[in-house]
């Protein structure tokens, strides 16, 4: 360990006297021992060896480059480049030396360094400069500040405080697309459960709003998607808020991201299983009040889809939680859930009935060719939500029953290639309303009876009717 402390300690010395003879003298020419701790930084055991002196010349001359930057802006003088230059070294050099380093975080926060950086910061987003040193130097101040956070909450709690939320929002409205990465790199790091709780503050929602408007222009923005699946989705109030506030277009980016969430491999934690069923139950709310926007899809003159697309996604969403045992049971018992798919059915049915629209069973080209309309396999994912609202569920395979559901299936089962899978979801669907019930299991029988029901489609169920002692079985074809 001596030859670290030994080229530690010189490299300390060489820089203490550029910093004396001439940083003070206003010459920021000269960063090469800047950089030169900057390289030793790279190697852990000379970010083990690192002593507060060498922090406290980074924090003079990062001190000094402020007051010279911000006077050349001042007065309208092209050449604070130089400045800019030596700025981004001084964080080039604090980010290899927080870099999974705990001392290292500490020192650097204990003597104001994030303070400054945050400053200086401040003093990029507004110096309306097109230099490019200046950007550089703001790449890499957002750099050190993910790297100082890293593993240390003391320091991630520093820069929330200095940070939130207009750093953050300047970032997320950046276009340079560094900028935009690290300064979501810091947000993720930075939040935790009780920080989320701060965005529930009206003044600061804008944020979290800002999160998914810029997720829906950059899908690839990985750091956005964890920001919204690993942080926000564990606060469904803040979810129900965002919600409420968001255009339609950014309502669809936020259900695709709960959607990513729901489909995820890895198992899920407990707090995460709670918050999701609460998420649950409140989109069921919100498909149940704007479930009839769809219907404006059948007229053609009619080109409003965003809210009826909304519509479709809470559709999407709630089938596949519904497809999951962890949200299954929570939904199985929303009020007025089932009867509102049911309800949903049933008009759409009717709507494809009455004139040639999208909700109608269709062969033809024009219509069936478009697999890109927003409305494709609306009507089998309403059948496929029946389905497993119904699976074990002796109360909903009743309620069924009641509602007249069974013969609106049926019915509904033509082939069409506006609705792809439409009839496998109701072979499913009847086997889940048929599943020891006999109640239902009569009604079908009865109704094939008196050709009310598809034969051919019973069979492709594996089912058919016989009696017995005077009464109608539907019974399972014995396979020979």
């Amino acid at each position: 360990m001596a030859a670290p402390m030994e080229q530690m300690t010189a490299a300390r010395v060489a820089l203490d006297r550029w910093v004396r003879e001439e940083l003070e003298a206003g010459k920021p020419r000269g960063e090469d021992g800047v950089r030169r701790v900057t390289e030793l930084f790279r190697q852990a055991e000379y970010r083990e060896v690192a002593d507060e002196k060498i922090f406290t010349l980074i924090l003079q001359i990062l001190s000094r480059a402020q007051q010279e930057i911000q006077t050349q802006i001042a007065v309208s003088e092209p050449s604070a480049g130089p400045w800019f230059d030596l700025s981004a070294e001084c964080f080039r050099c604090l980010r290899n030396a927080s870099a999974q380093c705990l001392p290292n975080q500490d020192t650097i926060r204990n003597i104001g360094l994030i303070e400054k950086a945050i400053t200086l910061i401040g003093v990029f987003i507004t110096s309306n400069t097109s230099q490019e040193s200046c950007l550089v130097a703001f790449r890499c101040s957002l750099q050190f500040l993910g790297n100082v956070a890293g593993g240390n909450r003391d320091s991630q709690n520093s820069i929330w405080k200095r940070a939130f939320p207009h750093l953050f929002l300047s970032c997320l409205s950046h276009d340079d697309d560094k900028v935009f990465a690290y300064g979501s790199m810091v947000l993720y790091t930075c939040m935790d459960e009780d920080k989320i709780a701060d965005l529930l503050e009206p003044a600061n929602l804008p944020l979290a709003l800002g999160v998914v408007s810029a997720y829906s222009t950059r899908s690839d923005a990985e750091w956005l998607h964890l920001i919204v699946t690993d942080r926000f989705l564990r606060c469904p109030e803040l979810v129900k808020q965002m919600y409420a506030s968001h255009s339609h277009a950014d309502r669809i980016t936020l259900l695709e991201l709960i959607l990513s969430k729901v489909n995820e491999k890895t198992p899920l934690t407990e707090t995460e299983l709670t918050s999701l069923r609460e998420i649950a139950e409140f989109l069921s709310d919100c498909f149940q009040k704007q479930c009839r926007a769809v219907l404006k899809l059948a007229a053609p003159g009619d080109c409003e889809e965003e809210e009826a697309s909304v519509v479709i996604r809470l559709l999407d969403l709630l089938c596949e939680m519904t497809s999951d045992a962890d949200h299954l049971s929570c939904l199985q018992c929303c009020p007025g859930l089932l009867d509102t798919v049911v309800d949903t059915l049933r008009l759409t049915h009717l709507a494809g009935k009455q004139s040639k629209n999208v909700f109608t069973s269709t062969h033809s080209a024009s219509l069936g060719s478009d697999l890109t309309h927003v409305a494709v396999g609306f009507k089998a994912h309403l059948i496929r939500l029946i389905a497993n609202l119904c699976y074990k569920n002796r109360e909903n395979q009743d309620k069924i029953f009641h509602l007249d559901g069974i013969p609106l299936i049926l019915d509904s089962c033509s082939i069409d290639d506006n609705n792809p899978f439409l009839n496998q979801w109701a072979i499913y669907a009847i086997r889940n309303l048929t599943e020891f019930n006999d109640k239902n299991q009569e009604l079908i029988a009865s109704m094939e009876r008196q050709g009310l029901a598809d034969t051919s489609l019973l069979k492709s169920m594996g089912l058919h009717v016989e009696e017995r002692d005077g009464k109608l079985l539907l019974k399972s074809v014995k396979k020979t």
